[in-house]
């Protein structure tokens, strides 16, 4: 029996891929991980090239794009509107076209609850993080609230890997940002104050003022919005 990899293997792991694959095992590890049914992550770059890896069947991924799906998708244009996480009962399925997509992709396995963080990243790229599952929707708010954060950080982590194979990308020049200053710096743009931000990550204000400054003084940010706000067009971060 395959041994289950921590959380922090699998990112370790995606974070040294140089290949689109391992792009394509870490879905699979995180969904073993998670215990759900998918783990899907679609992205257009900024020269509108479409990429996905995931765990959905041949069968559903061909029936998707034969029948056009992607011009009525609920999920699609519901999060392209959006910049925070989506849960897909808050989506506008109403419609006939809608309705047969839900009814067809539950019937190929994708499940009836479904999660995703939509992702923007420098230079118009667009992506969908998406975790998929088969359940009640009591169960499914317990899951996706106890797995919010790491949900948006493993987001964060498959688009930072796939805008290293956007053709003709130039490095970025500002220094990478440590994993805490990350989750600081996340939290602050989906409107924690430093107290709240704080209280999450189990440190004291001062240490937070200390990943703080150090984001701002890597990103070349003027004060911690502007820190944020480079952040988030550099892709990141994700909210």
């Amino acid at each position: 029996m395959a041994m289950t990899l921590t959380l922090d293997q699998i990112l370790a792991a995606l974070e040294k891929t140089d290949t689109l694959d391992g792009l394509q095992t870490a879905t699979e590890a995180l969904r073993t991980f998670l215990g759900v049914a998918h783990i899907v992550y679609h992205w257009v770059d900024s020269a509108g090239d479409q990429y996905g890896c995931g765990t959905y069947s041949p069968e559903w991924r061909s029936r998707y794009l034969d029948q056009n799906y992607l011009r009525v998708d609920p999920v699609v244009s519901g999060c392209f509107q959006r910049f925070h996480p989506v849960d897909w009962k808050r989506l506008d399925w109403s419609s006939k076209a809608a309705r047969a997509l839900l009814t067809e992709a539950i019937d190929h396995g994708v499940g009836n609850q479904g999660f995703t963080v939509p992702i923007r990243g420098p230079n118009g790229q667009f992506a969908l993080f998406t975790v998929n599952d088969n359940c009640t929707d009591d169960a499914w708010q317990a899951f996706t609230q106890a797995n919010r954060r790491d949900l948006i950080l493993i987001a964060h982590y498959f688009n930072q890997k796939a805008l290293e194979f956007e053709p003709g990308r130039t490095p970025e020049v500002a220094q990478a940002l440590s994993p805490r200053e990350i989750d600081a710096m996340t939290l602050l743009a989906i409107g924690y104050n430093r107290a709240q931000v704080a209280d999450s990550l189990s440190i004291s204000e001062h240490t937070l003022r200390v990943y703080i400054e150090s984001a701002r003084f890597k990103l070349g940010a003027m004060n911690t919005t502007h820190a944020v706000a480079r952040a988030l067009s550099r892709g990141l971060i994700v909210v």
